[in-house]
């Protein structure tokens, strides 16, 4: 657990040092924390039109949609960051601009499900749009538990699929598929001999890691859950 926080730690000063730059920009041009937690939350009511209207217009076979909204879950998750060096470095910290950000956080997360469980059930992937609802159920839990353990003096971080690790997920192989379907075809399935079904299809790109972060938000919750309930049996313990 320890080598995974320095690892996400050594990953996170890198990614700091790239945009300090844009952060400084941002300050000069006097944005304040919650403006760019404000336009991260905007970019992600777009991620959602985008699947909403790859749902009404684009077809079964065309995963566009999929990749632009893929290429722009990355960047509203930019600014989940941008906000956090906003504050610091321009010396704007405020107990606010955190439970802002964080209800603005959660709220993006649900928006940007709900653009895909209406893109999913849309073209008819229904057993995905399932798993996609229990992404999104595991996602709330794992912000949940914290919040509520912290809400009792208990420190609760860590989890293999943290906001951060369920962007670059979902954004990453959102934009693979799309550029995937580019080249081979959005409808193209693979079958194998003697099996009546397909095993795999352009859209699996997208969807079997929606599967993967279904399964590994509700472990990170229960993790926490657990790590929770032993602080505080401690806690308990040393004030008997």
């Amino acid at each position: 657990m320890e080598q995974q926080t320095s690892l996400r730690t050594h990953l996170q000063l890198s990614i700091y040092r790239v945009i300090d730059p844009v952060v400084k920009v941002f300050i000069k041009l006097g944005l304040t924390p919650n403006i760019v937690t404000s336009i991260g939350f905007i970019l992600n009511v777009g991620v959602a039109i985008i699947f909403i209207l790859g749902a009404e217009e684009g077809n079964r076979g065309d995963l566009s949609y999929v990749g632009w909204a893929g290429a722009l879950i990355l960047f509203a998750g930019l600014f989940d960051m941008l906000d956090g060096q906003v504050a610091r470095l321009g010396n704007m910290k405020s107990t606010f601009g955190a439970l802002y950000d964080s209800v603005l956080d959660r709220y993006s997360e649900l928006i940007m499900f709900l653009g895909i469980c209406y893109y999913l059930v849309g073209h008819h992937y229904f057993l995905s749009s399932i798993f996609a609802f229990i992404a999104l159920m595991g996602s709330m839990m794992v912000s949940y538990v914290r919040a509520r353990a912290e809400g009792l003096g208990i420190e609760c971080k860590g989890g293999l699929m943290q906001r951060p690790e369920r962007v670059v997920t979902i954004g990453l192989c959102a934009i693979l598929c799309g550029i995937t379907s580019f080249y081979i075809g959005g409808d193209y399935k693979l079958y194998v001999p003697g099996i009546k079904f397909h095993i795999f299809e352009t859209m699996s790109i997208f969807t079997i890691p929606i599967v993967g972060v279904a399964i590994l938000t509700n472990i990170t919750a229960f993790k926490r859950l657990l790590d929770a309930k032993k602080a505080l049996l401690e806690k308990d313990r040393t004030f008997r």
